[in-house]
């Protein structure tokens, strides 16, 4: 059966203020809701703490398989709250300490997805943009409404999106993400699909069907199978040609020797349907 719980974050709930983060756990899948729709869901502090906390627990909890995020309201996430970020120009040292802060947090949250043993789908219903289509790049799939838009538009406020760059970069082409950085404009999601950004674009209606039915699909696999695919992936990307085989090859053989690997190869030989072992 279905469970919904609600997670404060950093949000003491003596404020009054609402949850940042909504959790849904829907069999092996849980889904969390960014929770603050008025402000388009940007991304402040609070907001970036309480994410990574879910990302993080999540990714240690053994009856969820896959994580899906997606947004209240018309916005998935307008990126950096700026008006949390403008009120501490004021401060003695300009911001700065905070400022570091803000992209210290968010270079962790960005991270602590990648790293997460879970496979992330955004489930994108609307606008995503800067540090918002940074959070939809670093998400292991992203499915989107035909309406939502992506954009990197820091360059129209004196603000390069150089953050946003590093996962945007690592997700399109290099022309498609100077463009994107250097124009500011948005991109609809039919473009952003071709461009590689998002894997589907689909009816808003349908959106949260979709991705449950893709969520569904890889919760079905086996668990440490997944675990160890997801890590290689973004592994060997970061090796030359060479130093990526000899690490896959190395994979591959522990991945061979894992009981997921002697049940799933047993049951093709034998023409059954596998009984994937209960451990890591």
């Amino acid at each position: 059966m279905d469970q919904m719980e609600t997670v404060s974050g950093s949000a003491a709930p003596e404020t009054g203020e609402p949850p940042y983060v909504l959790r849904e756990v829907r069999g092996a899948v849980a889904v969390l809701t960014l929770n603050r729709p008025d402000q388009r869901n940007a991304l402040s502090l609070g907001m970036i703490a309480a994410l990574t906390k879910e990302i993080r627990a999540l990714g240690q909890k053994r009856d969820v398989k896959v994580i899906v995020l997606t947004g209240d309201g018309p916005a998935f996430s307008s990126g950096h709250d700026l008006k949390e970020l403008t009120r501490h120009r004021g401060d003695e040292d300009n911001g700065r300490s905070f400022y570091v802060n803000v992209m210290t947090a968010c270079s962790r949250l960005m991270l602590s997805i990648v790293r997460s043993p879970k496979p992330v789908i955004a489930a994108v219903n609307g606008i995503a943009t800067a540090a918002g289509c940074q959070l939809v790049a670093s998400c292991d799939l992203a499915v989107a409404s035909e309406e939502s838009r992506f954009a990197t538009p820091g360059v129209n406020i004196g603000l390069f999106c150089s953050t946003p760059m590093v996962a945007l970069s690592r997700n399109v082409p290099p022309k498609a993400a100077m463009e994107m950085l250097l124009t500011g404009e948005m991109v609809p999601a039919a473009q952003a699909q071709v461009m590689g950004l998002i894997n589907r674009a689909v009816p808003a209606d349908r959106l949260m069907d979709e991705t449950m039915a893709l969520a569904d699909t890889i919760a079905s696999k086996p668990r440490a199978t997944v675990k160890i695919g997801k890590e290689a992936f973004y592994r060997q990307a970061e090796l030359s040609l060479d130093e990526a085989y000899g690490y896959a090859a190395t994979v591959m053989v522990d991945n061979m020797l894992h009981a997921e690997a002697q049940e799933g190869i047993g049951a093709f030989l034998e023409k059954r349907k596998p009984c994937w072992p209960d451990g890591e």
